[in-house]
């Protein structure tokens, strides 16, 4: 008995350890973007009452689905150390190629299919590019965006707004799940969390390797209860959750478990910590290149595809406008180093619930654009500075 009081003292004393040398480090990973969330609804919802009632907050999720997306691609080229200036312009082109496709009365589910093919092609030969030419990605993308600009333009013609007008296409961001099944979706998301959570710290204590003490595991999962609990609640007093938002819940939860528990997310980061050393540890650089801008293409034709859907058409301003900065500000306000090798697909999540926050609490209060331009400048400059600061940090403490 006494052993086991001693071990569990061990393995506590061990966390807040790591919780100490984090803290010192500078690397406190999601917490800073949890904090500026809520100051955000605090002080949008005590100047406006509506912004966290539940149909501004099905409105909010439709906002950062396409975003969210966008983050995501944009969040694997970084952790790469590189940045993609065309993934809006994919996006755009692969809306067009969705509507194009739909006006011909082609099958939706083969539009959709057509439009990915398109992205990840598109982010195939970039990452071609990159990887075999030896051309900066910056230049590649940068001339890739104005490029696809112009494909874009040529695409649709004269037609200028080119209208949606399957439903299938169109359910897209305007279907909800029902509210029974909501609730079922967060039990079931409860149970699935607790079952991994314990595996994983089974075979980390197999290995003797730091594990979550049990009050720590038990804090996540009342947490993970609460906020499921509040968030399903809010969104059934309207609707129901929006199916694009449970989408890209799906592609979080995905690319979550495959940069944290596969070989292939391993390689990722250490190729964007070093990529020297991976080399020299038998890691085929070439293909993970190719394959993430490959993903960054895809990821931006989906996101493309929730975008043509929420709108319900393509225009030569598909993709345009400030959806490119938002994508590279939602993976980096998130937490996702710009120097590579740090980040987590859950940043871009964060990130775009920050960004959309602003832009949706902004447009509630009818503030004028240039208003939003300086406040999402201004944030994105502090989280950059973080990133920064925090890096010169882990320098010094050796981490």
């Amino acid at each position: 008995m006494s052993m086991n009081s001693a071990q569990a003292g061990q393995r506590q004393s061990n966390t807040f350890g790591n919780i100490r040398a984090s803290l010192s480090s500078g690397d406190l990973g999601l917490i800073p973007v949890i904090l500026a969330l809520v100051i955000i609804w605090i002080v949008f919802e005590s100047v406006n009452g509506n912004f966290l009632s539940g149909r501004n907050l099905s409105n909010l999720i439709l906002q950062i689905a396409e975003i969210g997306m966008l983050g995501i691609g944009e969040t694997f080229i970084l952790l790469l150390g590189e940045i993609d200036l065309s993934i809006g312009s994919v996006s755009g082109v692969a809306a067009a190629v969705l509507v194009l496709l739909s006006v011909a009365h082609v099958n939706p589910w083969i539009c959709i299919i057509a439009s990915i093919v398109s992205g990840g092609l598109i982010g195939m030969f970039q990452g071609f590019w990159v990887t075999f030419i030896g051309v900066p990605a910056f230049i590649v993308t940068l001339a890739g965006s104005l490029g696809y600009q112009g494909i874009l333009l040529a695409m649709l013609g004269n037609t200028g707004t080119v209208p949606i007008s399957d439903q299938t296409l169109l359910g897209i961001t305007s279907t909800y799940i029902p509210k029974g099944l909501g609730w079922g979706i967060a039990i079931l998301a409860v149970v699935l969390y607790a079952i991994g959570t314990m595996m994983i710290q089974r075979n980390r204590n197999a290995r003797q390797l730091p594990a979550l003490s049990t009050p720590a595991l038990l804090g996540r999962s009342i947490s993970l209860v609460v906020i499921l609990a509040i968030v399903v609640g809010v969104l059934n007093s309207y609707r129901g959750v929006p199916v694009a938002g449970f989408i890209l819940l799906l592609f979080v939860v995905l690319f979550a478990f495959v940069t944290q528990s596969t070989v292939y997310g391993r390689h990722v980061y250490a190729l964007g910590g070093n990529a020297e050393a991976a080399r020299r540890a038998g890691i085929n650089i070439r293909a993970i290149r190719l394959s993430i801008f490959t993903l960054a293409g895809v990821m931006g034709a989906i996101g493309g595809i929730i975008g043509a859907s929420r709108l319900g058409s393509a225009s030569p301003a598909s993709g345009t406008g400030n959806l490119l900065m938002d994508s590279i500000a939602a993976a980096v306000i998130g937490g996702t180093s710009l120097f590579g090798g740090r980040g987590s697909v859950w940043n871009a999540l964060a990130g775009a619930l920050v960004i959309g926050s602003v832009e949706n609490g902004m447009d509630l209060l009818s503030a004028p654009s240039s208003t939003k331009y300086i406040v999402e400048g201004g944030i994105l400059l502090i989280a950059v500075t973080i990133d920064t600061i925090t890096r010169r940090r882990r320098k010094r403490s050796g981490r």
